[in-house]
């Protein structure tokens, strides 16, 4: 199969998996499966597959390279403009429980400052959504870049405004905070270590690390709970999966693919270089 056949087919799956969460809410929603309260459930699913697909844009890039497979890189803007449109949505369905009234919206808006931070962040998305297409970088050019950078912050942001909303059960938004410091991380390594398995188990190590103590400080700055139960739970084997077990376990997966997929290209290549020995009679 072609390269260009291989882009077509993984576009057309990939639009197929960004509007599944959308059709199953839905339909959930149509059916009453989402009562009592389905405007909060809707709310808070589609802020959830935001934050989702907004990894799994940054995710990516990283995929494309330590799995050496190229065409990944030509999803990422379909994954992104999906993050913005769930983020879009997530808007609406909470203005459609505050029944329409922008006034009562835009005030809650600036006076809690959760909702502040998660609008800044959503304003970015649809912005960088927008501004996302070949003619706008052409028309922006250089200044694309810089401003498709944007998407850092905006991801902390609806991070920070994912954790405040969570309250004291924060164990989603640490894991989501746990994936964006690997992905940051790994950003940051210099590019010899970015593809070995050495650099993958030192990303595991740290970010398995960061989402311990900063799932610790966040109980104990914001909720007043004592750090040292946060990180002891860590080691109870009745509480897991704790967020930086869940880290630490998609970091693992992620190299044991990677070991997986080196590992059949290599056994091909020796296979392909037998059979040629084999069928080609020396010149």
């Amino acid at each position: 199969m072609s390269n260009q056949r291989i882009i077509s087919w993984l576009r057309l799956a990939t639009l197929v998996a960004l509007c599944l969460p959308a059709i199953d809410l839905a339909w959930r929603w149509y059916t009453g499966d989402l009562d009592p309260r389905p405007v909060t459930l809707a709310t808070h699913a589609t802020g959830d597959w935001a934050v989702a697909f907004l990894l799994v844009s940054l995710a990516l890039t990283p995929a494309r390279a330590v799995f050496d497979w190229s065409p990944l890189i030509h999803i990422r803007r379909q994954v992104g403009v999906a993050a913005a449109l769930y983020a879009v949505a997530h808007l609406l369905i909470y203005v459609l429980d505050q029944k329409w009234n922008l006034i009562v919206v835009a005030t809650e808006i600036v006076k809690r400052f959760y909702l502040t931070i998660g609008f800044v962040a959503l304003l970015a998305l649809v912005a960088l959504a927008i501004t996302s297409t070949n003619g706008w970088q052409k028309r922006l050019k250089r200044n694309w870049k810089r401003l498709h950078w944007l998407v850092y912050p905006a991801v902390a942001l609806a991070l920070l405004h994912f954790f405040i909303q969570s309250k004291v059960k924060i164990g989603e938004a640490a894991f989501a905070a746990g994936l964006f410091a690997w992905l940051m991380l790994w950003r940051m390594l210099p590019s010899r270590l970015r593809t070995g398995f050495g650099g993958l188990f030192l990303l595991a190590a740290a970010a398995t690390l960061i989402t311990v103590v900063f799932e610790a400080s966040w109980y104990g700055l914001v909720n007043g709970i004592d750090p040292m139960r946060v990180l002891a739970a860590n080691l109870d084997p009745e509480l897991v999966p704790r967020p930086a077990q869940k880290v630490l376990a998609v970091s693992l997966l992620a190299i044991a693919l990677v070991a997986l997929r080196r590992g059949l290209a290599a056994a091909t290549r020796l296979w392909t270089q037998r059979y040629i020995r084999r069928t080609i009679s020396p010149s």
